[in-house]
């Protein structure tokens, strides 16, 4: 179920710079295309990818996930259930990042991050709206159904908002594979 709280049980807490999307531990990689990449010091591998202004947002952020997963191992996969974890992660980071387009002026980043139990999953965006699963669900209509996807993949998700600013941080963990 969604929840709205300040961080998600054992994410990585407030941003040290109280910036969102900022590397964890202060540190950043920046490229070109925006893109940071950092290992904390608790070993766990963070990623950013800038979206905002982008055209073509939802394929960039899937290849973007793609090479993460590849970096950090979860790709190529050696069984069908590691195969099926990393396409539920590039589903959900695809869901989110077309809800953002979709109902909130568009994404202004991608965050990710992944350690040997977790992978975390932030949509950064403008809007004020709150996403919920549709309810009732109604199989077999087309749309509204991402956010039910994301609830039924993942371990947790919530929203994130930081008092006096614009926008929010749409968020969500799944279950490193077996």
């Amino acid at each position: 179920m969604s929840t709205t709280r300040p961080c998600s049980p054992g994410d990585r807490g407030p941003e040290p710079s109280g910036a969102p999307g900022a590397s964890e531990g202060g540190a950043s990689g920046a490229g070109v295309s925006g893109e940071g990449a950092a290992a904390s010091p608790t070993g766990r591998q963070v990623r950013r990818l800038s979206l905002d202004g982008q055209s073509g947002v939802v394929p960039l952020a899937r290849d973007f996930a793609r090479q993460a997963l590849y970096a950090w191992g979860w790709l190529p996969a050696a069984t069908a259930d590691q195969r099926a974890a990393a396409e539920d992660v590039l589903l959900v980071v695809s869901e989110l990042v077309t809800n953002a387009c979709l109902h909130a002026e568009g994404p202004e980043s991608l965050w990710l991050a992944c350690d040997d139990k977790a992978i975390r999953v932030e949509v950064a965006d403008r809007g004020a709206g709150q996403p919920a699963p549709r309810t009732p669900h109604r199989a077999g209509r087309p749309g509204g159904h991402g956010m039910f996807i994301v609830q039924r993949l993942c371990l947790d998700w919530g929203v994130v908002r930081t008092p006096g600013v614009a926008g929010k941080t749409v968020w969500a963990e799944l279950g490193a594979p077996a």
